[in-house]
């Protein structure tokens, strides 16, 4: 397989990205954080394809990226007040909520759990390649598992270079400054990663303390 870089401003090229992704097939295309690897959400079939490019343990569950915070009812079986509250304030942008996984999540993106990781990338391009695909995206970092999470499109390529069909190239992303990562499954909240929004700041929008464990 040829990979092809392509320019994500370009018409045509955002356009091909939206065919492959329909068709099943991963892709790579720019983030508010760093390059990630996608497959069409609810394609169970692309999700497997998103597992064999990167080399990712079948256990280690794949979180989504949405369009926007009203998607946040296709993915999640339930909306916690406490997820309600924090996606108001901080999406788009470096918050991932974990909440009830909706039954057409599949079970392979969850790795046989009950719950999905879910976040609005503050990142336009990302954005639209989901309002277009009319589906979320199953994200990770466009790199082989244990490689160096890629900053642009050249990264991508000296990584998964024959793997996958195209990289959308946005220019460079700002590196790797991960999202906080919130539980809001649990009472009070839990925080699993501290990354661009500090716990003080998640106490105060939802006006309690939270625990931490990080992962």
């Amino acid at each position: 397989m040829k990979t092809q870089i392509l320019p994500a401003t370009d018409t045509e090229a955002f356009a091909h990205a939206v065919r492959l992704l329909r068709a099943g097939k991963v892709i790579a295309f720019p983030t508010d954080t760093v390059y990630g690897v996608g497959a069409s959400g609810f394609d169970a079939r692309a999700i497997e394809q998103l597992f064999v490019v990167k080399s990712r343990a079948r256990g280690k569950a794949i979180p989504y990226l949405l369009a926007n915070a009203q998607d946040l009812a296709l993915v999640a079986r339930a909306a916690p007040h406490a997820a309600r509250l924090l996606a108001a304030k901080f999406w788009p942008g470096g918050l991932t909520l974990v909440v009830p996984a909706a039954a057409r999540v599949p079970k392979i993106l969850i790795a046989g759990g009950d719950t999905v990781a879910v976040r609005v990338p503050n990142q336009p391009t990302t954005r639209a390649l989901i309002d277009a695909l009319g589906a979320p995206l199953a994200t990770t970092s466009a790199n082989a598992s244990g490689g160096r999470d890629p900053a642009n499109a050249q990264e991508v390529l000296a990584q998964l270079n024959g793997h996958i069909p195209l990289i959308l190239d946005g220019g460079a992303t700002r590196g790797n400054i991960p999202s906080t990562v919130v539980d809001a499954t649990t009472d009070p909240p839990t925080v699993l990663r501290v990354g661009v929004i500090a716990v003080a700041e998640i106490e105060r929008v939802l006006g309690r303390n939270v625990e931490t464990r990080f992962l």
